[in-house]
């Protein structure tokens, strides 16, 4: 009895409370397609998402002189990037919070060359998840920010057909497309061809998680206060709970 009186309580206490304080809303989205221009997407669960000021496809407007990355790219994310950054022009930083990857790689590279042209700062603050294709767009930043707590993952792509990475000759045009972006991001030579090898140590249905720590090694940072170059493989394998993978293909001229 004493159990269904507190419940009649709880009910009229609900009603009670202004209509702003009561709405709850939980909204589970479960996405399902074939993209031809393929892309990378791994799915755990998602960190707080911020509201900001203005949404231009994934990307948000925290305030005018930041932006966070909160969705997977795909094709119309350039178009989205280059609309946000002419209504907020003063924008110098990019936070990483949410990022899934994409379903669309060519735009997706596109994106990062844009970011790398436009001077913006990456940050992947604690707690922040920058998986798949979206680990493109972190090594764009002129400046690249990692707070302890963020995590990486990477893994092979994958085409239309089911071939990755290691079924093209290293220096085939598609995988000769990553080398030359990561290039252009800084690495040195040897430098982009490592780490392109070991994203695609780990197939495209798996993934492999990196600390803050590990990816400071890969860019050449030490921890947050000592900015050594490093560029050993200093790559852990990390279990992470609740994860789901999505393969979106790719389409290979």
């Amino acid at each position: 009895m004493r159990g269904v009186i507190s419940l009649i309580v709880c009910i009229i206490s609900l009603f009670a409370l202004p209509a702003y304080a009561r709405t709850v809303i939980s909204v589970t989205i479960v996405e399902e397609w074939v993209d031809d221009a393929g892309g990378r997407f791994t799915a755990v669960d998602p960190a707080p998402i911020p509201q900001g000021i203005a949404r231009f496809g994934p990307f948000r407007v925290i305030d005018p002189r930041r932006a966070a990355l909160v969705d997977a790219t795909d094709a119309r994310s350039p178009r989205a990037f280059a609309a946000m950054m002419r209504a907020y022009p003063q924008i110098t930083t990019l936070e990483m919070v949410e990022c899934p990857g994409t379903d669309d790689d060519t735009a997706n590279l596109m994106v990062g060359r844009m970011i790398r042209a436009a001077g913006l700062i990456t940050h992947v603050p604690a707690h922040g998840s920058v998986r798949s294709g979206a680990v493109e767009l972190f090594l764009a930043g002129k400046e690249r920010w990692i707070d302890d707590g963020a995590e990486f993952a990477v893994h092979s792509w994958q085409d239309n057909y089911g071939r990755e990475a290691r079924d093209f000759a290293a220096d085939s045009p598609v995988n000769r497309a990553y080398v030359d972006y990561y290039q252009s991001m800084g690495m040195s030579a040897p430098q982009a061809r490592a780490f392109y090898d070991m994203t695609n140590s780990t197939p495209n249905a798996d993934a492999r998680w990196l600390t803050a720590q590990d990816m400071r090694g890969w860019i050449g940072q030490g921890s947050e206060r000592q900015r050594a170059v490093r560029y050993a493989d200093v790559t852990t394998q990390v279990t992470a709970p609740k994860i789901a993978y999505l393969d979106l293909g790719r389409s290979i001229p």
